[in-house]
């Protein structure tokens, strides 16, 4: 498949795609636990943003921590768009990147367990692209809601840069920003992998752990 330069290059806020006033439709629960997808959510509960390649696998990558993972969502941030479609965001014309929403409880799962799991689970050296899928929208992207949080990720990124450099790989790509709206994705993109087993996935990891994190937490 040819991709065409747009592809590859982010948009500006004045030539992004303007988008809607309104949400898009998507699930109102969760698919696997029956949850409310949109909350609310458990008092104590925290969320976390991370783009890793195509939504469809990254989404089930979280899901698969088990206990502590509250619910888990595809969506869209990053870019300038408001309330973007799939479609639009696969012009490459909204700045979005495909991301995943992890609600979690901090007493069971750390922090640095979920940005484990981030690093594990795709190449942050790939740039705009995951695999066989390019474009703005696969992009290596932790989204921020603290400093505490900031402090962490670059820590990891870090960390996960000598395994890599070690093991041949280039310079990590992974672009480490404070976290913005989060759109929810349509309802066929929420869980797919759940509702499809054999359905596509372009993610594979580097094979390489990466050394940060105490991972689950004792039960308290």
């Amino acid at each position: 498949m040819l991709f065409s330069r747009k592809n590859l290059e982010m948009p500006t806020a004045e030539t992004a795609l303007k988008g809607r006033s309104q949400p898009i439709p998507t699930a109102t629960t969760h698919f696997i636990s029956g949850r409310p997808l949109k909350g609310p959510y458990p008092e104590g509960a925290e969320t976390a943003i991370f783009g890793l390649g195509c939504f469809w696998g990254a989404e089930r990558k979280f899901w698969e921590m088990g206990d502590g993972i509250w619910v888990t969502a595809a969506g869209y941030s990053a870019g300038f768009t408001a309330n973007p479609t799939y479609e639009e965001v696969c012009t490459g014309r909204t700045g979005h990147n495909e991301v995943v929403l992890v609600v979690y409880d901090p007493q069971k799962v750390s922090y640095e367990a979920l940005l484990k799991t981030f690093w594990e689970s795709h190449d942050p050296t790939q740039g705009m692209r995951q695999g066989n899928d390019v474009g703005t929208q696969y992009r290596s992207g932790i989204y921020v809601k603290s400093e505490a949080e900031r402090q962490a990720a670059e820590a990891s990124r870090t960390a996960y840069q000598k395994v890599l450099a070690a093991n041949g790989y280039g310079p990590i790509t992974t672009e480490i920003l404070d976290a913005g709206p989060f759109y929810f994705a349509e309802d066929y993109h929420q869980q797919y992998l759940a509702k499809n087993p054999h359905g596509y996935c372009g993610l594979g990891g580097t094979g390489l752990s990466c050394p940060v994190g105490v991972g689950l937490k004792a039960d308290a």
